[in-house]
């Protein structure tokens, strides 16, 4: 199983890279979740967040998550075929976590992240924003 640390790593970037590895067959476990950095202006980011909450009804969807680590699943998602067989088998093989587990053995690889001079928002407060709680 490889470990990648999602801390300061841009969101589409990082989903896509994870994405083409799924595909490959490989295991990955994703942790420090809401680190994760979304770029862009922060009002514009959390309108757009909770237009995606707020559209469908509860009980038919589509269901948008609030929780950090389900956000960067659903990027993932995303770039993958889901709705086929492959895609499906490829998500299971991805474990997302918020901080980092007690069970992590071995090295943490770190996707190559540039120096972000532009603004940028942390998935963590965009969850808060869309009202996670953090569960301590």
């Amino acid at each position: 199983m490889i470990t990648i640390d999602g801390k300061n790593a841009v969101l589409g970037r990082l989903a896509s890279h994870i994405a083409q590895r799924l595909l490959k067959g490989e295991e990955i476990m994703l942790v420090n979740a809401e680190k994760v950095i979304i770029t862009g202006n922060k009002k514009q980011i959390k309108e757009k967040y909770l237009a995606r909450r707020k559209k469908g009804s509860p009980q038919h969807g589509p269901f948008f998550p609030s929780r950090p680590d389900m956000i960067v699943k659903r990027a993932v998602r995303g770039m993958l075929p889901y709705k086929t067989n492959k895609g499906r088998d490829a998500l299971r093989r991805l474990r997302v976590y918020v901080s980092l587990p007690g069970e992590i053995k071995g090295e943490m690889q770190t996707v190559a992240a540039k120096e972000i001079s532009s603004n940028f928002l942390y998935v963590e407060d965009l969850a808060k924003t869309l009202g996670w709680k953090r569960q301590v």
